[in-house]
């Protein structure tokens, strides 16, 4: 993909993923089990926090350290998640919304200014810096759209 198509699909995937979000009455933000155990609010958290991993994956590349260990790797994304989770459990939505919309505007920052060039670039996990920018970006906003889709199909949080 070129940068312009990532951040195409990235404004389009975030969008999407607001007006699902906009789907869920105010309180029903904060009640847990919409996901699993996790809250709209704790999802947004997530999404933040993927999305500034990949702004990082993008500024490790750019200054050549893309073969030293990463952290991920270290701590586990499970164990990454689930401090996201917590910390959001114990923030008001307001802040988490705008935690979310300045990681996923330092991402589009980012990713307007590379190098094409980097896509290519091979990360310590195996997998291009293209496909971590898409999959910790765009493709995960989709994810957790279609997650919250079925959810309040189902009634949860409407």
């Amino acid at each position: 993909m070129r940068i312009d198509e990532l951040t195409a699909e990235l404004t389009a995937e975030r969008a999407t993923f607001g007006d699902v979000v906009a789907g869920i009455a105010g309180a029903s933000l904060t009640t847990p089990g919409l996901i699993g155990q996790w809250s709209a609010r704790e999802v947004i958290a997530h999404l933040g926090y993927w999305a500034g991993r990949a702004t990082e994956a993008i500024h490790e590349v750019e200054l050549g350290l893309a073969a030293e260990e990463d952290e991920v790797e270290e701590a586990g994304v499970d164990a990454i998640n689930e401090t996201v989770a917590r910390v959001a459990r114990e923030t008001d939505v307001a802040t988490v919304r705008r935690r979310e919309e300045a990681s996923y505007e330092a991402l589009l920052e980012r990713l307007r200014t590379l190098d094409p060039a980097l896509l290519s670039t091979v990360l310590p996990d195996g997998s291009t810096l293209e496909e971590t920018i898409r999959e910790d970006g765009a493709l995960h906003y989709r994810e957790h759209a279609d997650e919250l889709r079925a959810a309040l199909a189902g009634g949860a949080h409407a």
